[in-house]
């Protein structure tokens, strides 16, 4: 799918984000702006500071946001009612493993209860509405296989983030099957699941590239934890680029990808170790430092592999990783060490999209 066909689709279209003030939804939100879409979004706040929706000064460019927690079902109905949204895209909740244990009853409540009440408003809407609906990698049952997780594999967590993606997962198939198959529907869901996905913007905490580069910055050194833990490493456009052709087969192949959940996950060779990955970032930007390795001492348990099968995908829409793993690693470092420049590039991100859309192009 070429780029033409990326506007053809969200041209003059309402499009509604739900955590577009993350890493992830501020990518996704001004690469639909760059294609001409209405996106308006929701977010309970603006989650990090540095923050990628400041640096790309998103209040200006959306057609409307909207503060307040997606718990609020009544809110949310009236919000998602008056938006009247041709395409959803579903991404807020809360996302760090080590804050679902200080705080695992938040995190329950961001991940299931404010998806089942999303689903409760999809059941009123009346017009025709493509929605996807971003849960995660750790939505499977980590066995610690060394082959990719297939769409039909066992799903489950033992940590309070994994199984609320999991308990998530649950919901999803029961209100899908219950509810949005009969005749009369004119909402049709899928479920993307991906994970390992880095790009430039990522200020979380407890990610390994945004704890690095916040030491970059202040010229400290870094402590790896985990040094060995291994990781297919993927960038945010190859994975925004899945949800968007996943809502586009939304709308024309409603068949096949209707009430489906679909792994979005780079290739078994693309993956690092996270010692190998941050030499790699040290090739390009000299503060990158390192003077001690450790092993994780925490008190939580943390997967160590985690890899995604994503051959569906490939069959049913064609999506495949377009960025190999050097490319990848060299766009992030690159967006990071432009930002703690004196010299700021503001549309580097932009940039960085057209870089992407002119591969999609060959």
């Amino acid at each position: 799918m070429n780029t033409m066909r990326i506007k053809k689709f969200f041209k003059e279209k309402n499009v509604l984000i739900t955590g577009h003030t993350g890493f992830k939804g501020s990518w996704l939100a001004q690469w639909i702006i760059k294609n001409q879409g209405k996106v308006f979004g929701i977010s309970k706040n603006i989650p990090t500071n540095p923050s990628h929706y400041v640096c790309l000064n998103l209040k200006r460019k959306m057609e409307k946001e909207f503060f307040f927690d997606l718990k609020n079902k009544e809110k949310l109905h009236k919000t998602v009612s008056n938006i009247k949204p041709d395409y959803i895209f579903h991404l807020a909740a809360q996302a760090i493993v080590k804050k679902s244990y200080k705080n695992p009853f938040e995190t329950w409540q961001s991940n299931t209860i404010s998806t089942l009440n999303l689903l409760e408003c999809l059941r009123k809407i009346k017009k025709k509405t493509q929605v996807v609906i971003i849960t995660s990698d750790k939505s499977y049952k980590n066995l610690e296989l060394n082959r990719g997780y297939v769409e039909n594999d066992l799903i489950g967590g033992d940590d309070p983030y994994s199984a609320s993606k999991g308990a998530t997962e649950i919901l999803l198939n029961s209100y899908i099957r219950s509810f949005f198959f009969s005749k009369k529907n004119k909402v049709r869901i899928s479920i993307a699941r991906a994970g390992n996905v880095i790009g430039g913007g990522d200020w979380s905490e407890d990610r390994l590239i945004p704890d690095c580069v916040r030491s970059w910055s202040k010229n400290k050194s870094v402590i790896l934890r985990n040094p060995k833990s291994t990781r297919p490493w993927q960038h945010v456009m190859d994975v925004l680029y899945g949800y968007i052709l996943l809502a586009i087969n939304l709308k024309i192949n409603a068949k096949k990808v209707h009430g489906e959940a679909f792994n979005f996950g780079p290739s078994i060779k693309n993956k690092l170790t996270v010692l190998k990955l941050v030499k790699k970032m040290g090739n390009s930007w000299k503060k990158v430092k390192f003077k001690k390795i450790i092993k994780n001492k925490r008190n939580f348990k943390e997967s160590k592999l985690l890899q995604l099968n994503s051959k569906k995908a490939k069959k049913y829409l064609n999506w495949s990783c377009r960025l190999n793993t050097k490319k990848t690693i060299d766009l992030v470092t690159l967006w990071y060490k432009d930002f703690y420049s004196k010299k700021r590039n503001k549309d580097l991100t932009i940039n960085q999209l057209d870089f992407f859309e002119n591969l999609l192009k060959k």
